[in-house]
């Protein structure tokens, strides 16, 4: 963690005293800012302004390497766990044929494989807003089907001319890929070991047997 402009430290606190606490959090009154230095260097400890804008400023007794440390771990900690949303879209209309439809599924395994979320947007127009129950068979017919890997994170909703869905990865989506990527490499490698081992092979001269001509 960066330090930030109200983290004087030391001997860059600027006011003639300071409201001090002491490194286990108790409240040690209003010192001068020289006698709270001294009493934190004695600790072999750091004085660290931690509410500037206090009448008077509040100083705390600590470890800053330690502290900063501590903070910059926790902020890796809090990125490594943040997750980026992806999220994909696919349209179909209501009347979609068979091929186009599968075609469309293939994309949403493929999406929900690389474990991003699928907004699925079914498409009315003119009298086709009439039956939005058609609509809605086909998201659960698709989320069915995509059922292994996907799961509906949003419920068919009608909006305007519209009926959304959002679909997300499930604990087995990518698993199958991951292994088919896996076994692709193992063979690769086994080809390449059986290249290696042939090259390496010293070639085969047999002796000639009694009563055969030597070339």
């Amino acid at each position: 963690m960066p330090q930030q402009p109200q983290d004087r430290i030391n001997e860059a606190i600027r006011a003639p005293q300071v409201r001090l606490i002491g490194e286990g959090g108790e409240q040690l009154g209003i010192k001068p800012t020289r006698d709270a230095l001294e009493y934190a260097f004695s600790k072999n400890l750091d004085l660290v302004e931690v509410a500037a804008q206090a009448d008077p400023p509040v100083a705390k007794v600590m470890d800053w390497g330690k502290y900063r440390y501590e903070q910059e771990q926790k902020a890796k900690l809090a990125r490594k766990h943040q997750t980026q949303i992806n999220v994909k879209e696919i349209k179909l209309r209501p009347k979609i044929g068979v091929h186009d439809y599968n075609t469309k599924k293939g994309h949403v395994e493929r999406f929900l494989n690389q474990r991003a979320k699928v907004k699925v947007t079914i498409m009315f127009r003119g009298r086709e807003t009439s039956h939005p129950e058609r609509g809605r068979d086909l998201l659960m017919r698709l989320a069915e089907d995509v059922g292994e890997i996907g799961q509906i994170e949003s419920q068919p909703l009608l909006d305007g001319r519209n009926m959304v869905m959002v679909l997300g990865p499930t604990k087995n989506a990518g698993v199958k890929r991951d292994a088919e990527n896996e076994n692709v490499q193992q063979r690769q490698e086994a080809v390449q070991g059986n290249g290696e081992r042939q090259a390496a092979a010293p070639a085969r001269h047999e002796e000639p047997q009694p009563g055969e001509e030597v070339a």
